[in-house]
């Protein structure tokens, strides 16, 4: 889930948004979902650090509110005035820190109860004054665009306050050479409700128009088929409501291809349209430009795993050995092959495992996690009328919290850990970074939270003696790899081959879709893997191809934590160091740098393979515990 203020990421984007419905255990007999009053205060998140009470956030309201024309008085002298720029730079913060406390203390409040519809007024109030913000400080960029390189020089020789805004500044200017004319500029922005058309048509499409149809269960009777539903299913041990519902779900798509075509194409064409108004050779390179990411780092991962896709073919043929199936189709893959281990965590040993399982990254670290875990930074069980899933909040004033569920699964353990990653990235990053790059690029947004993750799994795995448990993390890893890694970059390879066909004055076609889906799928699982003929659907209803170049970068992400875990656990000299002045980074440097002083260089594919690597032993380690009987 991600947790956003009006263009601003506050804390982490979490990869695996979770659903969690069920009660307490202290409920469980009745089947009742708890009152929010009937949960101990120690499992509840305290908020008093973003506001101490509801009418101190209305005083903070009426401040800002009163205090957002002040920006006026900078309009036209950014350019003509070292000083106009800085008091404009840092009067901006300090409102915006205002608006960043009231948006968020609003709806981690409307969260605690989504009923209270008094959070949900002042949810919307502080949105409404966020965006009275922005534009009233959007004459900022185009004026600082005005300033050339030798001006700015000029600047912060004047007044070195300034200092700390300078790669904010020739960030800005880095962009200078695809800013079109100030004419040309606003015809993109009234075009902006027309270039977002095919990913809003979609959306409608998928969400609200679908419809699979009706399927019959296990004991006969006529259900109706959902996304959920239909999600479900394919876990299920029942092979014959599987290839039920596969069918009946893809058949739903196949209804509509001719559109699903025409909506995505018109995505990327819409992707080519700017790439050209801009002036950039490629889409991708467009994508990445942002951010300053080299476009080796996409081709490299691209290539790396491409050229070693033995690990993920010897996993297929493992499964389709372990379900005691003749041929694996793709309504296969998702059955758990160990679904006999059932155990129940308390979460007081849920946080213990966690601050085991982190004692790599050192004894300051593991003090500070277990500080947050104690001044109530989690909200943990699940009350009536409490937002679902799980996430991490928080501005740069007030520590992080986390938003969770929690039923005692082992699932629900690696997700504490995996939030309590993020929470301490932010926590080391604003005690550390000025304001203004307290944010975390996506591209490096995933590490802390993935690395927390590894790091417990492998000191489960090297701590458990139950052979059952054992393969269930063993499966659980390898699953985790498949989903975040393997899978992201094939679609990432599909995204690239339909961009490239566009850019070399092709067109895309629902059998040119199809075609190629299929063919990257069966590259990626090999043999073993049977695509049945309505099988080849799943890259023309992908929501995040309407992001272009969005999902590589959880491979990359997902395979620097890998690295940056497995440096640490092995002793690497200097390893830990890089990684504990990693998390104090933001944004004040470019992501590829940021991951380049934790030890990781993502220009080469040195840690793409380590991940294959660890793939590959995985795997080795499950093929030899099935075997041993």
């Amino acid at each position: 889930m991600q947790k956003q203020i009006t263009g601003r990421i506050v804390v982490s984007v979490l990869l695996f948004a979770l659903t969690i419905m069920t009660a307490l255990p202290a409920f469980a007999d009745s089947g009742a979902i708890p009152q929010r009053s009937q949960v101990e205060e120690k499992y509840k998140w305290d908020l008093t650090a973003f506001f101490p009470s509801d009418s101190a956030w209305e005083a903070a309201y009426t401040y800002l509110e009163n205090n957002i024309p002040r920006l006026d008085q900078y309009k036209g002298k950014l350019a003509t005035s070292a000083n106009s720029l800085y008091n404009c730079l840092e009067l901006r913060d300090s409102l915006e820190l205002i608006s960043d406390n009231l948006y968020v203390y609003a709806y981690l409040k409307l969260d605690e109860d989504n009923r209270a519809s008094q959070y949900q007024e002042l949810g919307g109030r502080a949105g409404d004054l966020s965006s009275k913000l922005n534009t009233a400080a959007a004459f900022m960029r185009p004026e600082i665009l005005k300033i050339n390189e030798d001006q700015l020089d000029t600047y912060l020789k004047e007044n070195p306050g300034l200092k700390i805004y300078e790669f904010y500044l020739r960030d800005i200017l880095r962009s200078k050479a695809h800013i079109l004319s100030e004419r040309e500029e606003a015809l993109l922005a009234m075009a902006g409700p027309v270039t977002a058309a095919p990913s809003r048509i979609f959306t409608m499409l998928d969400d609200a128009d679908m419809s699979y149809g009706m399927i019959t269960d296990t004991a006969g009777n006529e259900i109706e088929l959902t996304k959920e539903r239909y999600y479900k299913i394919l876990e299920s041990p029942n092979r014959e409501m599987r290839e039920k519902a596969a069918r009946a779900y893809n058949e739903a798509y196949l209804k509509v291809e001719n559109t699903l075509a025409t909506t995505l194409g018109s995505s990327v064409q819409k992707d080519n349209f700017l790439r050209q108004a801009r002036n950039y050779k490629t889409c991708l390179n467009m994508s990445l430009d942002g951010d300053s990411i080299p476009p080796d780092v996409f081709y490299n991962l691209i290539s790396a795993v491409d050229s070693n896709l033995a690990p993920l073919h010897k996993w297929a043929k493992l499964r389709k050995q372990m379900l005691g199936l003749d041929t694996l189709h793709t309504y296969d893959l998702y059955v758990p092959l160990v679904s006999d281990y059932t155990r129940e965590y308390p979460y007081e040993e849920a946080e213990s495992m966690v601050l085991k399982g982190v004692a790599p990254l050192g004894d300051q670290y593991v003090s500070d996690l277990q500080k947050g875990l104690n001044s109530r930074w989690v909200d943990v069980y699940e009350t009536e009328g409490k937002g679902s899933g799980g996430y991490t909040w928080g501005t740069y004033s007030a520590h992080p919290v986390v938003l969770m569920n929690y039923n005692s699964s082992l699932e629900n353990v690696f997700t504490l850990a995996h939030e309590m990653g993020h929470a301490m990235h932010s926590f080391y990053t604003n005690r550390y970074e000025p304001y203004v790059y307290s944010n975390h690029y996506l591209f490096t947004a995933e590490v802390a939270s993935t690395c927390n993750e590894a790091l417990l799994m492998d000191y489960l795995l090297k701590n458990t003696t139950d052979k059952r448990e054992k393969m269930f993390l063993l499966n659980k890893y390898i699953e985790q790899i498949i989903g975040t890694f393997y899978t992201q970059v094939m679609f990432s390879e599909f995204e690239l081959a339909i961009h490239e066909q566009v850019e070399n004055g092709g067109a895309l076609s629902a059998d040119f879709m199809r075609q190629t889906y299929r063919d990257i799928y069966q590259k990626f699982w090999g043999p073993e893997l049977v695509i049945g003929d309505i099988y080849d659907l799943g890259g023309m209803r992908i929501p995040h191809f309407y992001r272009e170049y969005y999902v590589f970068q959880y491979a990359t992400s997902y395979s620097a934590a890998l690295a940056i875990s497995q440096r640490i656990r092995e002793k690497d000299k200097g390893a830990l160091d890089a990684y504990l002045r990693f998390l104090q980074l933001g944004s004040s440097e470019y992501p590829v740098d940021i991951l380049k002083q934790a030890g990781v260089d993502m220009t080469t594919p040195e840690p793409i393979n380590r991940t294959i690597d660890l793939f590959s032993r995985l795997v080795d380690q499950m093929e030899q515990l099935l075997n041993e009987g």
